[in-house]
């Protein structure tokens, strides 16, 4: 079986809190942001972008996140208000995906959203494949409008996802996945 192969089999996502502060070098992210733009894209129409959280920019945007937070959840415990602060400080690296759909008479936006998505996990196979731990994650925040006008997204765009990259010193165990009879038919 060929390396790519295998790697491919034995991918894992890896939890963020099981992440240090070792993240990706320049190089290593520009590798991991040009491999992220490596995506079927039909009309070449590049309907992504990306928004890179390192260092404070990650608690600058989770001051963004438990700032909504609060005012929608006016009541909530402050250990609440200090996860949701906290939602992007576990890995020393975040990189959000957007999905910025461009108006095109053959492409129609959902086409421009899967793009987006391959996008996210060509981002989280290139961090595993440099020997980073990598997870794609949404949460509440990744959906709520207040958020994503706060993280500088634009009234179209939507996010596909926040990938947390770091290094992992703990054995990353597999989860069950689906046999392929449960999900394959033939027609």
């Amino acid at each position: 079986m060929s390396d790519i192969i295998n790697f491919l089999k034995t991918r894992r996502s890896v939890k963020p809190r099981d992440m240090n502060g070792n993240g990706p070098t320049e190089t290593e992210l520009e590798t991991i942001l040009a491999i992220g733009s490596r995506v079927p894209d039909h009309g070449k129409l590049a309907p992504w972008r990306f928004i890179v959280f390192r260092g404070d920019a990650r608690n600058r945007a989770g001051d963004i996140i438990a700032s909504v937070f609060t005012r929608r959840n006016p009541d909530a415990p402050a250990e609440d208000v200090a996860r949701a602060r906290a939602s992007l400080t576990e890995a020393p690296l975040v990189i959000a995906v957007v999905s910025s759909p461009k108006a095109h008479p053959k492409v129609p936006p959902w086409e421009q959203q899967l793009s987006a998505g391959a996008s996210a996990l060509n981002i989280v196979t290139a961090a595993t494949a440099l020997g980073y731990g990598a997870n794609w994650l949404t949460g509440w925040f990744a959906y709520d409008r207040d958020v994503l006008t706060g993280l500088g997204l634009k009234a179209d765009e939507q996010l596909a996802g926040f990938i947390h990259i770091g290094k992992s010193e703990k054995a990353n165990e597999d989860r069950p996945r689906p046999a392929l009879a449960d999900i394959v038919t033939t027609f």
